[in-house]
């Protein structure tokens, strides 16, 4: 039996200052985690900046001028004129009314990203929103009450109008949340903590769910484990050159430097650093091995490179104002900063980038369990010689499932734009969609990582750990705290979750990023 894992290593909690400096896709991930205590910025011209955007909004509406969701309807209704009397009840109206999510709730990670990202963006001055509600952001975040947010919904322009109705709605004490992980009424949450529920004043609504904070929460959400995968792979690729006496000069840096992709020759060096060993080297057993381990710095590399340039898009979403209207100096400006297609191309490109890992990965996976292809591993990677077990004969078919589907959600949801909202909303980004999608296709990714990674450790088994490379046996020695080897046919499902609770509590050693 495996013995028991390691008890997870508490992380350390930080201090961040909404407010001091702009943000990186690691701090959303620390919040998002709970990791990190959230404030707003002790800066004197921090607070004046937020309350004078506030004034300014305040003075254009006293002078008669007209401000979108104001004065107006919104959408298609902006020709409708609000009459003084009634434009306290649009906040309300306008949250209640987009309170038609569907599908499956966001887990309380991605809730607290979002709370986080529209934080950031009404922290910027530009929403002509009250310091108070900057403050509840903050509260919610500490305490961690979170909105329970429906996935589905959003077409990502005019932000994530219907997903971001929920946020709005705990903020006034309405729907569904959940407080330390459990679920609880937004008003029963509020008398619990002493918290008064906010009245929205004009405008707030409108400045909490006219943004791109849901996609950009997902899509930074998936660009970190998206990297962590690709380390991942390229440690598997190290283990799967060790255990078939693959040839180590695919990955030379003076191959990957006469074409260099600064992803290919960084998971190259990932891969050289993981084949290191004591003593000499065995002689390879082919002079080229297959694409999928003699090519995998390039294909694994294009994730990288991928990662490399969302990380520059993201962190300009995230640090941005994405309203409408925007206060500037005097001015009340009316723009389409919502409007989510960076995200979108981002997060279309990381899903195409990350399925063709979780490709890569199954190929090599059956070169494992081909005997002419692994220098002569037993078929399917049976230990003993009864014919009767059939080793990772199943694992195989599963993996080829998974990649299949992830590969299935490649389609670029950008392609899908819809007039709709009575063509107000006529050229959409679909970009919450893409996030989504990007997700799943990384969750599918990391789990067929998983069952080859498990593959590889039953190949060190039948090899011997003492002729592998220095990543093959650290990850075989915690492998097997996890799940022992595969000596009989038995259920592989429990192996798997094991594996993947590890990997995504960072408790594997798949080396540093």
């Amino acid at each position: 039996m495996a013995s028991a894992p390691a008890p997870k290593i508490p992380r350390e909690v930080s201090d961040l200052a909404i407010g001091d400096r702009t943000l990186t896709i690691e701090d959303v991930l620390c919040v998002a985690r709970g990791d990190a205590v959230v404030s707003l910025s002790a800066d004197p011209a921090f607070r004046e900046r937020i309350q004078q955007a506030r004034q300014r909004v305040e003075a254009h509406l006293e002078a008669g001028g007209a401000i979108y969701g104001v004065t107006t309807g919104v959408g298609a209704s902006v020709i409708n004129q609000i009459p003084p009397e009634k434009r306290s009840h649009m906040p309300e109206k306008l949250f209640r009314f987009h309170g038609c999510g569907t599908g499956e709730i966001l887990s309380p990670e991605a809730a607290a990203a979002i709370v986080l990202l529209r934080l950031v963006s009404l922290a910027q001055g530009g929403s002509g929103v009250r310091y108070e509600l900057l403050e509840r952001l903050a509260e919610l975040l500490r305490h961690r009450l979170l909105p329970e947010i429906p996935c589905e919904g959003s077409v990502g322009a005019s932000g994530d109008l219907t997903p971001l109705s929920y946020l709005a709605a705990l903020i006034a004490g309405e729907r569904e949340a959940t407080l330390d992980g459990s679920e609880i009424e937004a008003a029963e949450a509020h008398r619990r903590l002493g918290l008064e529920p906010l009245t929205l004043q004009p405008k707030e609504s409108l400045a909490l769910m006219n943004g791109t904070a849901v996609m950009t929460a997902l899509a930074c959400l998936a660009h970190g484990r998206a990297a962590r995968l690709a380390r991942l792979a390229a440690a598997v690729t190290a283990t799967l050159v060790d255990v078939t006496h693959g040839n180590p000069e695919h990955f030379d840096p003076r191959v990957l430097g006469a074409k260099p992709h600064p992803g290919q020759t960084q998971c190259g060096g990932w891969i050289r650093d993981d084949l290191a060993r004591d003593g000499e080297s065995r002689p390879p057993a082919r002079l080229q091995d297959r694409y999928s381990l003699r090519c995998a710095p390039h294909v694994i590399g294009t994730l990288v490179d991928v990662l490399d340039f969302s990380r520059r898009v993201l962190e300009v979403e995230l640090n941005g104002i994405d309203d409408n209207p925007i206060v500037y100096g005097d001015s009340i400006l009316h723009g389409g900063n919502f409007y989510g297609g960076h995200v979108c191309m981002v997060a279309d490109s990381l899903k195409t980038a990350v399925a063709s890992v979780a490709d890569l990965l199954d190929r090599q996976l059956v070169l494992l369990c081909s005997p002419e292809t692994s220098d002569g591993l037993p078929a399917n990677l049976v230990a003993g010689e009864d014919l009767v077990h059939h080793g990772f004969k199943a694992m195989q078919i599963s993996a080829s499932a998974l990649t299949a589907e992830a590969l299935k959600l490649t389609m670029p949801a950008s392609s899908f734009s819809r007039s709709t909202e009575s063509h107000n909303q006529d050229k959409v980004s679909m970009g919450t969609i893409a996030a989504r999608d990007c997700l799943r296709i990384v969750e599918l990714g990391e789990t067929v990582a998983v069952i080859v990674l498990l593959a590889a450790c039953q190949a060190v088994d039948l090899r011997g750990s003492d002729r592998c490379g220095m990543r093959a046996r650290e990850l075989h020695r915690a492998i097997r705290e996890l799940a022992p080897m595969v000596d009989e046919d038995r259920r592989q499902d429990v192996d798997i979750e094991a594996v993947l609770r590890a990997l995504r509590a960072d408790e594997l050693p798949i080396g540093a990023l």
